[in-house]
């Protein structure tokens, strides 16, 4: 991954810079890292679900996720933007716990549609958090909703910049409220699959934690997004 960095770096006016930056957005999005397909998988599980009478939705999809290892703990989020038409579901595995060390991100992927803005962020994305810990995944995802909410003046902060790296090319998408929804939808993912299995974590043997609902375990992570940027 290229590291991107500020106009005064580049020497590059405003306007050749956002060119640049399109140029980025497009890339990412003709080529998506990520990307997977199991879209099919889901709808194959709801279908067999209410064949059985039973309750379709997140519970059915869910119902088709398997873990790669044994101390990971798999789930799923599905997003849509209805204003674009943007459509992913992101798929996350995280680390139990049980070893005693920080809960990390082992696997993650998404499928999905939508315009180059959100397959470019999803694809930047994640680049940004495959392999993080769970929170240094959630202070960049913080990062990255304060450049978006900057309306187009980016972040004065080099720490910040030097974290979000490819990510700040969405600093031209955060001047227009319809860009930022297609943006933010995979962090959006993210963060709610996150939620839901760091609440399982607490279900397994030797996993960290206390029994949380997602809700809790999202407010969880947001405070801890919150003090990684202090």
């Amino acid at each position: 991954m290229r590291k991107l960095s500020t106009v005064d770096d580049f020497g590059l006016s405003g306007s050749d810079l956002e060119q640049m930056y399109q140029e980025v957005i497009l890339e990412a999005s003709k080529d998506p890292h990520g990307k997977a397909h199991f879209a099919q998988d889901i709808t194959s599980a709801q279908s067999e679900n209410e064949g059985d009478g039973g309750v379709p939705g997140r519970a059915a999809a869910s119902a088709v996720l398997t873990a790669s290892h044994e101390y990971c703990v798999p789930a799923q989020s599905h997003q849509f933007n209805p204003t674009c038409g943007d459509e992913v579901t992101v798929r996350i595995e995280l680390s139990d716990g049980s070893d005693g060390k920080p809960v990390r991100i082992e696997s993650l992927s998404w499928d999905g549609q939508g315009c180059s803005i959100s397959q470019a962020s999803l694809s930047i994305m994640y680049d940004l958090v495959q392999g993080k810990t769970l929170e240094e995944a959630m202070e960049l995802d913080a990062v990255f909703h304060e450049l978006m909410d900057s309306r187009g003046k980016g972040l004065d902060d080099e720490r910040k910049n030097d974290l979000l790296e490819d990510a700040v090319v969405f600093q031209g998408a955060s001047q227009y409220p319809m860009r930022i929804k297609c943006a933010l939808l995979g962090w959006e993912g993210l963060k709610d699959s996150a939620a839901s299995a760091l609440a399982r974590i607490s279900t397994v043997p030797g996993g960290k934690g206390s029994a949380v609902s997602p809700k809790q375990a999202a407010r969880s992570m947001s405070e801890s997004g919150d003090m990684g940027q202090e």
